[in-house]
């Protein structure tokens, strides 16, 4: 086989600002070279007050268990070294025109999701996984920030495997006891 290039490729969202991006990719007999990030071609799609990454997390999350939803003070871009999930995604930006929209995004190894300061993130892993986090801010213990149960039945989120809600292996207490969207709204003064 010759080598095989897959473009860089990045696409508008529901979410005003999300976007989901296909990495550049080089295939041959030996494996897969991945672009995780080149400033010169990111720049293009990403926000001017994104100038670099500040924190790097990588997560081993297994297979059933779901992380978020999260929403701090940092936009993040996120992607899968190792596995699978199925990213979810909720605008609680109330200064949004797409405050409350949910966005689901299959991620396999070189789908990236580009996910705005103020965007929930959270995944539901379908393989044993390692989850990648680029952050343009580093994490701060009390830095501000939204917290969203992913089992809020509003959110109409179809998560693939089914969830326990009282395993602790499965999804934390802290995220299964995250307030729903009409709480947030409330705190917010929407309704």
């Amino acid at each position: 086989m010759g080598v095989q290039i897959e473009p860089f490729n990045a696409k508008d969202s529901n979410i005003e600002g999300l976007k989901v991006i296909s990495a550049k990719t080089a295939t041959d007999d030996r494996g897969t070279v991945r672009e995780l990030f080149r400033g010169s071609v990111y720049s293009e799609v990403l926000p001017e007050t994104v100038t670099g990454w500040k924190q790097i997390n990588l997560t081993r999350t297994k297979k059933g268990a779901v992380r978020g939803l999260h929403g701090e003070a940092m936009n993040k871009l996120v992607t899968v070294a190792y596995g699978s999930v199925f990213g979810a995604y909720v605008d609680t930006r109330p200064d949004s025109k797409t405050f409350g929209a949910v966005q689901t995004v299959h991620i396999t190894p070189g789908v990236q999701v580009f996910v705005p300061q103020g965007v929930c993130n959270g995944f539901q892993a379908l393989e044993d996984t390692e989850y990648l986090y680029f952050f343009d801010n580093e994490w701060a213990p009390g830095m501000p920030g939204t917290a969203l149960c992913p089992l809020d039945p509003e959110l109409k989120i179809k998560w693939p495997i089914d969830i326990d809600r009282s395993d602790l292996n499965q999804i934390s207490e802290k995220d299964s006891k995250a307030p729903t969207l009409a709480q947030l709204r409330e705190q917010l003064g929407m309704n």
